[in-house]
């Protein structure tokens, strides 16, 4: 079996991380360089920077920020927010990103996730999924979580993989920022649709959702924020319990 991967999130706005609950009320929690220094030596297993504002202001995302996080990595970097065009993500990858994080402008445009394909490969294409639930489905949001796309999430994750996606970034906006643990039922749905990996996202707060997650979630990975910004836990702290419950890790020395 695979390997679980472990992810850190830094949401970043005004060259700042920030963090909130359902995407609202956003507080400060430091600079983006110093935590990506800080989980890069803890042994995280990849990292993404989100520019949560780049898509609402039409900008695309900071580069001077990606430099400056890219420099303290020896890990996958993906960035997302404001990557509307080839030319978009090629500055991000130009900065140093590994991978770029499609939302938006992936549900405008779906072509463009195969043209960015075609160009980096799909493992370097990322669509990223934010989802609330609505009755029995799961209904997609763009913006930032603030526009309803009329899609459901199951159907969107399966076109996206067709279009060329190579990884599903799947957040739950009803959990996020709440620490009441990962959508399970939402991450499983998505997983069983796609053959290639999931991401969970939105609700961690504790070391065994992570397990839930990577059990009756089927997620192929797990990514937090709060709970790694704020000291709750450490990356090695997580990932022993993992190895405990008999989940697969990638251990550092």
């Amino acid at each position: 079996m695979l390997s679980k991967r472990i992810i850190a999130c830094l949401d970043v706005r005004d060259g700042q991380v920030v963090k909130g609950i359902n995407f609202e009320g956003l507080r400060s929690a430091g600079a983006p360089a110093e935590l990506a220094r800080r989980y890069n030596l803890e042994g995280i297993d990849e990292l993404v920077i989100l520019d949560i504002t780049a898509t609402l202001e039409r900008r695309r995302a900071m580069a001077e920020t990606i430099r400056s996080v890219a420099r303290e990595l020896f890990i996958p970097l993906a960035v997302g927010g404001g990557i509307r065009t080839e030319d978009d993500a090629a500055a991000a990858v130009d900065a140093g990103a590994d991978k770029v994080s499609l939302n938006t402008a992936a549900l405008a445009n779906p072509a463009l996730i195969t043209t960015l394909a075609n160009r980096y490969g799909s493992q370097a294409v990322v669509v990223a999924i934010d989802a609330k639930r609505d009755g029995s489905r799961y209904a997609v949001y763009a913006r930032s979580g603030q526009t309803a796309a009329d899609r459901d999430a199951v159907e969107w994750a399966r076109e996206a993989e067709a279009s060329g996606a190579g990884e599903i970034l799947l957040t739950s906006i009803d959990r996020d920022g709440t620490k009441a643990g990962f959508d399970c039922e939402m991450t499983a749905a998505v997983s069983r649709a796609v053959s290639i990996p999931v991401i969970a996202s939105g609700g961690a707060g504790g070391l065994d959702h992570f397990v839930d997650v990577f059990t009756a979630g089927s997620a192929d990975a797990a990514l937090a924020a709060s709970i790694f910004h704020y000291a709750e836990t450490s990356v090695h702290a997580l990932k022993t319990h993992l190895q405990g419950r008999g989940i697969p890790v990638r251990m550092t020395p």
